[in-house]
């Protein structure tokens, strides 16, 4: 019998899908991404399932969506069961380094570090320490000042807890916080010489088409992006140098992504593309050779879906769904749509995304009940993504696109009641004035 998968999940801040080759980006910032995705299981449509960062992390860390994980005020419930306490529970050493912003507070304490068994972190290192001269802090609050570069600083922690001699298998959390801006300037700060190399390079055209600060501020994210990737490669020498690689799986994602204040005054916080969409892979014992996957994978499936590859049972609580039965054999059993909580300073909203529409519905409620669902909305965004990619043009309220809407909000309707145990109303959109006819053609299938 195979003895239990390590696991690293590689996990970074804001990172938006199309940085990366498999995604398109013609710049060459992720040769190891792209390398370790090819030989295991690229997650094509991954998604984020809050595009904001203690609620992803929540969901996450807990297998539920961040309306039902136990997030208070940014707090996440000590009570809240998370991926530490079952790889806990299954003898698993568990490690996380990095990131954290489920606290509230820094330096965390000890209860609120969701039972890491070994720790070397902060609930927001952006503000408590910069790109250079990176602080974090061990399990007893005490300060660790680490050196480089911080992306680089994280990965050599990392790389020392994997060297580190042991009888247990880990699983090892690993929490960069770039490509994230550094909040006190407002800026990317990429390592030095970095930004220069992307200067007036390819912009990705929802960025190009729109007014935001990609102009200025791209060429740091995507220096950011590439030192990233180089940490990654570096993890994944280190474990092959160690002998560990064919027995460790290798996850990655992103918490959300970046629209660089194309669609409101932040980097995230809509149910579009650029804030929602995510480059993600799995590479290891189960998950070689396993292609290119089509299926829309929320974040919350993340966490089932490693419980199972380690061979454990995945609690009835998550609300997630396993990608390795999917993986194993031709079962049809798949959500046909990726669903979405956001908010932003107008409200709250929840959105799908299924293969070829987006479609989205708001309310102006900023603090919803303690059961995350208000108990109306009103329909607010719709996008045909097979004629607009870049989400250009808002189709919600043209009479041409009457019956994809009403279809589309019957599947929200009844993934609302599934997640949330709620069927609100959903009220039709604000009038639109559009002259001229319109109608939606397609052909009879699913949407």
């Amino acid at each position: 019998m195979a003895p239990p998968p390590n696991i690293v999940f590689f996990f970074t801040d804001q990172q938006r899908h199309d940085t990366v080759g498999l995604h398109g980006n013609p710049l060459g910032l992720t040769p190891n991404f792209d390398r370790l995705a090819r030989e295991g299981t690229f997650l094509k449509n991954c998604f984020s399932c809050q595009p904001l960062c203690t609620p992803a992390r929540a969901s996450l860390q807990t297998g539920r969506y961040a309306s039902q994980s136990g997030l208070s005020a940014g707090v996440l419930s000590a009570g809240s069961r998370t991926l530490a306490d079952h790889f806990n529970e299954a003898g698993y050493d568990t490690a996380l380094i990095g990131k954290w912003h489920l606290a509230g507070t820094d330096p965390v304490p000890e209860r609120l570090q969701g039972r890491y068994a070994s720790w070397l972190g902060s609930n927001t290192p952006d503000l408590s320490s910069g790109v250079y001269g990176c602080r974090l802090y061990d399990k007893e609050k005490n300060a660790v000042d680490l050196p480089g570069y911080r992306s680089d600083a994280y990965v050599d922690a990392a790389i020392r807890y994997l060297s580190e001699p042991r009888e247990n298998p880990f699983f090892l959390f690993l929490s960069l916080v770039e490509p994230h801006q550094h909040n006190p300037q407002d800026s990317y700060p990429a390592p030095d010489g970095y930004r220069e190399l992307y200067s007036d390079r390819w912009t990705p055209p929802d960025l190009a088409a729109m007014e935001g600060s990609a102009a200025r501020q791209l060429p740091g994210y995507y220096g950011m992006v590439k030192r990233v990737d180089e940490g990654l490669g570096r993890v994944a020498d280190a474990l092959k140098s160690m002998g560990m690689l064919e027995n460790t799986l290798i996850v990655y994602a992103s918490d959300h992504g970046c629209h660089f204040r194309t669609r409101g005054h932040e980097y995230k916080h809509t149910c579009h593309e650029s804030s929602i969409r995510v480059p993600g892979f799995i590479h290891g014992p189960g998950f070689l050779a396993g292609g290119e996957r089509p299926e829309m994978v929320s974040l919350v499936d993340l966490p089932p879906t490693l419980l199972d590859a380690a061979g454990l049972s995945v609690p009835g609580e998550m609300q997630g769904q396993s990608l390795v039965p999917r993986l194993r054999s031709s079962i049809s059993e798949w959500p046909g749509e990726a669903y979405v909580e956001y908010e932003n300073p107008t409200g709250t909203g929840r959105a799908i995304r299924t293969g070829r529409w987006k479609f989205a519905v708001q309310t102006d409620q900023r603090e919803l009940p303690e059961a995350g669902c208000a108990d109306e909305y009103r329909e607010a965004f719709l996008y045909d993504l097979e004629a607009d990619p870049w989400e250009q043009e808002n189709c919600i309220g043209l009479e041409g696109y009457r019956e994809v809407a009403e279809q589309l909000r019957e599947r929200l309707l009844k993934r609302l009641e599934k997640v949330e145990g709620k069927r609100p109303t959903i009220l039709p959109p604000l009038k639109v004035n559009f002259s001229g006819q319109r109608k939606i053609a397609r052909e009879s299938g699913e949407l």
